[in-house]
């Protein structure tokens, strides 16, 4: 017997490697799997995407908020895998009715950081994990030094319309903007997804970018276009939300993606 504790202070009982795994949590899903999880991994949810495979391969057992207990007990999982964001108190103590779940609390690189090495006690896979903690170490220090030099911009991240919704402080988005130097105006509104008005941004901070994320709303032109027009010709940018949100092993693709960002938002408007 082995005794892990999750992100939330809560401690999990294992006799040994679990070898039946359901993820309730898309980034991590993709993570298990480079973590060389795959053949482990009997359940996920629909909107677990990446590899797109699991989708015909695994079970599905309904999305991140809603999930299908049934399915999920004819599993017979070993360990589920949760997150405070994702998942609802409702939904992990259901799971915890089933089986051991592990929740995760993700609000930084370094949680995600602590997170993989855990998951390579709990399943076995240390060498797996210490290899994809180098590779998100190495490329957080190459893109600093990248970054180091570039001003500061002020920007809102929205994530929602009607009502609009923003990325807010406590979040992972808003490490993520910190780290290419943008300053989040909402950051200090209550609520980690804070309702706003948008009629309000020149007051309330003025943004010089406007991200427009790609999820969970499907953001078009004509939202871009309503948006700019309550700035100060802000520069309005859709950006990949994956990217800003997954704190998985996608971070490494991240940084990439930051480097091309970065060159998007100093063009010209």
């Amino acid at each position: 017997m082995k005794t892990y504790v999750d992100q939330l202070g809560n401690s999990i009982v294992l006799e040994k490697p679990p070898v039946r795994i359901v993820s309730l949590v898309p980034s991590l899903t993709e993570l298990l799997f480079d973590l060389g999880l795959e053949d482990r991994i009997v359940g996920i949810t629909k909107f677990c995407v990446h590899p797109y495979h699991l989708k015909s391969t695994k079970e599905k057992i309904g999305g991140t908020k809603k999930v299908h207990n049934e399915k999920i007990r004819l599993l017979q999982p070993d360990i589920i895998i949760a997150n405070k964001e994702e998942n609802t108190p409702g939904i992990v103590e259901a799971m915890q009715a089933i089986a051991p779940v592990y929740v995760t609390d993700i609000k930084s690189i370094a949680d995600t950081l602590h997170m993989i090495a855990e998951f390579g006690k709990i399943f076995g896979v240390r060498t797996a994990a210490q290899q994809w903690v180098d590779k998100i170490s190495f490329g957080l220090q190459d893109f600093e030094k990248f970054v180091k030099d570039k001003p500061w911009e002020r920007c809102a991240y929205f994530i929602w319309k009607d009502p609009y919704m923003v990325a807010g402080n406590g979040t992972f988005i808003n490490e993520m903007l910190k780290l290419n130097h943008f300053t989040n105006i909402y950051e200090a509104r209550e609520g980690r997804y804070p309702e706003v008005v948008v009629q309000k941004m020149r007051i309330q901070g003025d943004p010089e970018i406007v991200f427009l994320s790609s999820e969970p709303y499907p953001f078009k032109d004509e939202d871009a276009f309503e948006l700019g027009r309550h700035t100060h010709h802000a520069k309005t940018i859709f950006v990949d939300g994956e990217m800003f949100s997954w704190y998985g092993s996608r971070i490494v693709k991240a940084f990439a993606y930051f480097k091309q960002l970065q060159e998007r938002a100093q063009e010209p408007v």
